[in-house]
Order: C-alpha cells, then structure tokens, then sequence
C-alpha cells in the first residue's frame, strides 16, 4: 500500500521518494487523490508560512509558482498540449497527432495563461476556510484523473498512458475519493458540498466536451482536466466566500 502511494508521488510530482518497485499504474491511481493531499498539505504550509512576510496577491503568485513546481508542470504540459489538439473543428485522428507533438501551438500558451490567471484569481480571493482549500482542491483536481480513466476509452492503444487504462478501476478503488469527500465534510461541514458540486459540474462538463470532440481520452487530456478541475474549484471556491 505505502509504496503505490510513493509511486503515485513520484510519478505527479517532483518529490523524491527513494527508489520504488517496479510501477504498477493500475494499483497507483487509486492513491492519486491522496497523492493530491500531499500537494495540498505543501502549498498550504507556505501559503500560511508567506502571510507573514507577504501581502495577499504575492502570496497567491507564490501559491501558483509552488502548485506549477511540485508538478513540474506534468499537467500544464498537458493542457497546452490538449487545447492545440481540440481547439478547431479537427478529426479525431488529426487531434491526436497534434497532441502527440512536444511543440506548443499558440493556443496551448493561451490556454496555460488563462489557467494560471484564474488559479491566481481563485487563490487571491480565497478567504473562508483557506488553509483547509488549500489543502483539499489539489486533491479534488487529481481525484478527476480516477474518473477519466474509469469513464473515457484510451486514445493511443500504443501511447505512454496505456498501462492506466489496462486493469479498469472497480468502484472499490474509489476509496480515495471517498475519504476526500469524508475530509473535506469533517473539516469544512455543508460547504463540502458546494464544492463536491463544483467538482461534480466540472469534471463532467470536460468528458462531456471530450466525448464529443474525439470519443476518448489521453494522458495528456487526463492532465488538462487536473488543470481545469484545481483553477474552477479556487475560482467558485473564491467567488461564494460571502456565502461561506
């Protein structure tokens, strides 16, 4: 158990974790969202230690540097990758080819700038229940990857994520999300549901968009959900914090 979870580590993030047995990603997935808790415990750790020093749109730059860093922007990689592949009215072929191309396009660097932008507008704004957030939405934004993979078919039979989608997860291996959903009830009681809600809307809206651009799903694709999943989740987080 404890080493697909330092697998999952190693693998979303630059944390080094010694050497691990040989990498099992059917077994390792199940662990993301907890993966998604160590995230979340780092960057609220700084964001709490930066309020000290700093006032509060420095610390929501320094917040978006740490969550950019600690993924060594694995994900970001993917949404840029994901918005020059989708982005026009392509085949689900050319799509994909285009993808696979390690040069980013011009609308894969509008797309990374626009979710840097509104992650820093979610973080400035965040009030109520901050150091929870940040603990929790790292979390939710990873969770999403059990859903893609569980609800989409790979695009690439031959592709570098192929290894995710070759054991189909069981609902049993969504303990992780349920323990997410246990923490953040216990420390943030109702307001864990607008948040489920969010994440819910959000995580469908992209599969639904998915489905209907290309029928499937890639590794770089499961990386733009993270994306978009961590900047709407601190975008509607800060928005309702009169109603929190």
């Amino acid at each position: 158990m404890l080493r697909h979870l330092l697998s999952g580590i190693q693998f979303l993030t630059i944390v080094p974790c010694g050497r691990t047995s040989t990498f099992d990603a059917g077994r390792t997935t199940p662990f993301f969202p907890v993966v998604g808790l160590v995230i979340g415990l780092l960057l609220a750790t700084i964001d709490y230690a930066a309020a000290f020093f700093w006032e509060r749109s420095a610390i929501a730059v320094i917040d978006v540097l740490v969550l950019v860093l600690i993924s060594g922007a694995l994900h970001l990689d993917g949404l840029a990758d994901t918005a020059d592949g989708l982005y026009g009215q392509r085949t689900p072929d050319r799509a994909l080819e285009i993808m696979k191309d390690s040069r980013i396009g011009s609308i894969g660097m509008v797309a990374v700038t626009c979710c840097l932008a509104v992650k820093w507008a979610g973080l400035h704004g965040l009030q109520s229940d901050r150091f929870f957030w940040l603990l929790l939405v790292p979390a939710f934004a990873r969770a999403s990857i059990l859903f893609g993979t569980r609800l989409l078919p790979y695009g690439r039979p031959n592709g570098t994520g192929h290894p995710f989608f070759q054991r189909p997860l069981r609902l049993v291996d969504f303990w992780g999300v349920l323990l997410l959903f246990s923490l953040a009830l216990l420390l943030t009681g109702w307001h864990a549901a607008l948040a489920a809600a969010a994440f819910a809307l959000l995580v469908a809206a992209v599969l639904v968009y998915y489905r209907l651009k290309i029928n499937c799903i890639t590794g770089d694709m499961l990386g733009a959900m993270v994306e978009i999943c961590e900047a709407g989740l601190f975008l509607f987080l800060s928005a309702i914090r009169g109603a929190i």
